[in-house]
């Protein structure tokens, strides 16, 4: 699958699932890049919600858009589907929340990102949930 391509090739979770649908919506790769990297490692390795399911929220936006701030049907349409997807990553997963996920203790994470080794690949399970949540996101894309 081409998020977790994009993952393995060293982009973080956010950029890996947002990347792999931004052409559907003419999306500049490097705007694109740019805009979501803040959201890796559950919100700049602060281990709150994962960065791949922070992306799917973020495509569903583009999709079922609520950018008219006065259009409250909008709204509630986005909303119930980011409460949808957050719904079914977490029956597959357990979590939505990063540290959750990576069995980790509470709070922040270093700034600095971890060396993508072949030891941080067999320890993390991120490819995986970057995979999932592509996959979770795409589905939804494509019913409508």
């Amino acid at each position: 699958m081409q998020a977790r391509r994009l993952f393995t090739s060293g982009y973080n979770c956010s950029q890996s699932v947002f990347l792999a649908y931004a052409d559907v919506f003419g999306v500049d790769r490097d705007m694109a890049a740019a805009m979501v990297a803040p959201l890796g490692g559950g919100m700049g390795r602060l281990r709150e919600v994962c960065g791949a399911v922070s992306a799917a929220f973020m495509l569903s936006g583009l999709k079922y858009s609520a950018a008219d701030p006065t259009d409250k049907a909008a709204k509630t349409r986005c909303y119930t589907v980011v409460q949808e997807l957050a719904a079914r990553f977490k029956e597959q997963n357990g979590s939505i929340i990063c540290r959750d996920l990576l069995g980790l203790g509470g709070g922040a994470d270093t700034p600095e990102p971890s060396d993508r080794t072949v030891a941080y690949y067999k320890r993390r399970p991120c490819a995986d949930y970057v995979e999932i949540a592509a996959r979770i996101v795409g589905t939804k894309l494509n019913e409508e």
